[in-house]
């Protein structure tokens, strides 16, 4: 599989870190007790289709990415900034 880094261009997979699900939208409250983060922090889908994934670009420039990807075709069809994500409302 390749990822294209929007700073350094295609790159190999292998330059990247997976680091789970993009799941910012629905993180818990602070203190929303600890089965809700229990459940935010160890519960994981697993899902057939698109997923949106966190990346970072581990042995290239550093960047945080978020993957769009497809988990049964492995077609990956975006690749954006985490920190351009967080902007977007």
């Amino acid at each position: 599989m390749r990822l294209t880094c929007p700073l350094c261009g295609p790159r190999d997979r292998r330059e990247f870190c997976y680091q789970g699900a993009a799941r910012a939208l629905d993180r818990p409250v602070p203190d929303a007790g600890a089965d809700v983060w229990d459940d935010y922090v160890h519960l994981r889908d697993n899902p057939a289709g698109e997923t949106r994934d966190l990346w970072h670009h581990e042995a290239g420039c550093g960047a945080w990415l978020v993957v769009t990807r497809n988990t049964v075709t492995h077609d990956v069809t975006d690749v954006r900034l985490a920190r351009d994500e967080r902007a977007t409302p």
